[in-house]
């Protein structure tokens, strides 16, 4: 299984950037919920091509994933 990573941009104005490698499908999402929710309110979800395919039953591949949240 390729290395699941999420990144954290933390912005000048407070509005944190996630960015999710390594996850194919609905799979970004239900790693990142969690987190999101402790973080702020989600402004923006931008989706890559790799979100719309479908995730093998136990092998995730390369799947990047930009959100933009708000911290409340």
């Amino acid at each position: 299984m390729p290395q699941q990573t999420i990144r954290f941009c933390i912005r000048p104005n407070g509005a944190v950037e996630e960015l999710v490698e390594g996850v194919q499908g609905v799979g970004c999402i239900e790693l990142t919920s969690s987190i999101e929710a402790r973080l702020g309110t989600v402004q923006r979800c931008t989706p890559t091509s790799n979100h719309y395919q479908s995730a093998p039953a136990e092998i995730h591949q390369n799947q990047a994933s930009n959100v933009s949240l708000q911290h409340d």
